[in-house]
């Protein structure tokens, strides 16, 4: 990730690269300056002639991958799920957990660290919703206002059924990718079982 980077020295993407790895593996709190040091081949002292302080390492891993990686992932990759019509609510459901289930095998060790340090840290928060959220947001609203106009799903204020479905599509990747990676689950029906209970809590009835 940082070995293209011509503004660093091989000693800071040495040093980066090894917080990486052990900010996601044991977490921020967890990591000692040490550790990074022994893992990256360096003194501790050299950490600390490059960066301020253990959190200016973490926000410089994590600004620029936001900036420059993430963000333009996340919405390039959550394009081609909102660029194409689906006939079915369902059918819109499946490709988009799909399609964030691919994003999170190609990027589990960054996620990791967002997903652990994005509650404690502030200016992580104000990155996700500048660089990421205002924009998906707004296009996932118009997605379930044209299903509710079709007659698929019910009248409820979007932000509402985007934070349920967000819910329910967080929980799963989070225990199927961080805490129980080993476990043997049959991710097809998972998902179809996820969709489901989805589709029955905010599908329109039909009146009998």
């Amino acid at each position: 990730m940082f070995k293209d980077d011509q503004h660093l020295t091989e000693k800071q993407k040495g040093i980066l690269a090894a917080a990486t790895e052990l900010f996601a593996e044991k977490g921020y709190a967890a990591t000692s300056t040490s550790e990074i040091a022994k893992k990256a081949g360096v003194a501790e002292g050299t950490i600390f002639r490059h960066y301020k302080s253990k959190k200016d390492l973490l926000l410089t891993i994590v600004s620029p991958t936001m900036i420059k990686v993430i963000s333009p992932m996340v919405k390039k990759d959550i394009n081609k799920v909102l660029d194409k019509e689906y006939d079915t609510f369902q059918d819109f459901l499946r490709a988009m957990i799909a399609n964030r289930i691919t994003f999170v095998k190609k990027n589990t060790s960054l996620l990791r660290i967002f997903i652990q340090e994005l509650p404690f840290h502030e200016e992580l928060k104000k990155q996700v919703i500048e660089q990421i959220g205002k924009d998906v947001l707004e296009r996932l609203r118009e997605v379930i206002r044209h299903y509710q106009g079709k007659g698929q799903i019910i009248e409820m204020h979007p932000d509402t059924i985007i934070r349920v479905a967000a819910a329910s599509t967080l929980s799963y990747i989070l225990a199927k990718y961080v805490v129980f990676p080993e476990a043997d689950w049959d991710e097809e029906a998972e998902i179809e079982r996820m969709i489901q209970i989805l589709s029955d809590g905010i599908a329109v009835k039909n009146s009998d």
